[in-house]
């Protein structure tokens, strides 16, 4: 009877037993399956830009700040590495920020590279050619830019051209633009006068073996050059003034001779503006210049004589036809007149002239060497 008792109790106890062990192995096994049957994915990591103005080709022109988005709706995230703020501040041509995070469905690591630039950069202007004359453009010119870039780097520069206003302040204005889209400028000042100077009254006077020229410039006449052609000791030509003047004595020329005069006006630009003249060059018989063509009877004209009080002048068309005694340096051939008996008119053909000065009283009769002697030709 006992026994049976015993024997019933050590079972009862047997059975409770395995009923604990048993509900104990449930508990275990339910929590332990982490990432297998309840969560099969890892977290998703998103990089997120809350701060920067996005630029050109992947750059930013701006500070940026990055954070981090990092999310599992299957199981809470266990852990995060390097996911918080970051804010760059300085150039860079990449900076590399990762974020890993862990769950219960594993580990996710995502990279961000970032690239910022926000300098604009450095601009170069060339023009095409050197100042045309002290400092002064005087016609059209380009100018390119060039640019310099140590972060992005050059994407573009610009270029541009200039042909006036005239002005003493003048600019061209360009421009380059790195790889990130910022945009550096420059500006190319430069002087420009393309307007020549004027040149005008150009006059010559002829005196005895010398040319008296006189001439009127503008105000932005810097320096006149005076060319005579022929020039001297045999060239072709020759400068024979350079200056700021308005007139020039040239001495030493030859009668009868005929001279070329360019009087060339230069600016600051070296702009030019010239007028030409020929002279015939004369002796102490200064006009009708030697050879002359006339078409009425002329005034003869001729250089004074210190100490002279009257002139005697000589006309002759193959023969000597009239002599007079003028007290001036000029006097007007008449169309007509009486010469020892014979009566002569101006007409068409070859004439020669000649002066000789008196001294003292008329009845003296005292005369200095000859002046000299001229033609000219009456075609009317």
């Amino acid at each position: 009877m006992l026994c049976r008792q015993w024997e019933t109790r050590q079972g009862n106890w047997g059975r409770r037993t395995a009923a604990l062990i048993a509900a104990v192995v449930t508990f275990v096994v339910v929590p332990s399956a982490a990432g297998v049957p309840g969560d099969p994915t890892p977290p998703v990591v998103t990089p997120q830009i809350s701060l920067g103005t996005l630029g050109t080709n992947g750059w930013y022109t701006t500070n940026v700040t990055v954070s981090w988005l990092v999310v599992d709706p299957e199981s809470v995230i266990l852990s995060t590495i390097d996911c918080g703020v970051t804010t760059l501040t300085a150039d860079t041509v990449g900076t590399k920020l990762t974020c890993s995070a862990t769950s219960d469905g594993g580990e996710a690591t995502v990279s961000k590279t970032i690239k910022v630039d926000k300098t604009p950069p450095g601009v170069a202007a060339a023009p095409s050619r050197a100042p045309d004359a002290n400092g002064w453009y005087n016609h059209a010119l380009s100018v390119a830019f060039s640019g310099t870039d140590a972060t992005a780097g050059i994407a573009s520069c610009s270029s541009a051209g200039y042909s006036g206003p005239d002005s003493g302040s003048a600019s061209v204005a360009g421009s380059c633009t790195d790889l990130a889209g910022n945009v550096g400028t420059a500006s190319f000042p430069l002087e420009y006068d393309a307007t020549p100077p004027a040149v005008s009254k150009v006059a010559a006077k002829a005196g005895n073996r010398r040319i008296d020229l006189s001439w009127s410039a503008s105000a932005d006449t810097k320096s006149v050059d005076v060319t005579r052609t022929p020039g001297s000791a045999g060239a072709a030509a020759s400068t024979i003034y350079r200056g700021p003047a308005a007139s020039y004595r040239d001495t030493g020329l030859r009668i009868g001779k005929g001279y070329r005069y360019a009087v060339t006006a230069f600016d600051q630009a070296a702009n030019t503006a010239s007028k030409t003249l020929t002279v015939t060059a004369t002796g102490a018989l200064l006009s009708p210049v030697p050879g002359a063509k006339v078409s009425s009877a002329p005034v003869l004209v001729w250089a004074p004589v210190k100490g002279a009080r009257y002139y005697n002048i000589q006309l002759a068309r193959g023969r000597k036809i009239l002599s007079v005694w003028p007290t001036k340096t000029h006097f007007r051939l008449p169309r007509s007149w009486v010469f020892q008996g014979h009566r002569y008119r101006l007409h068409r053909g070859v004439y020669h002239w000649y002066v000789w000065p008196g001294f003292g009283k008329f009845s003296a009769n005292r005369y200095g060497s000859m002046l000299g002697g001229s033609t000219f030709f009456l075609s009317g």
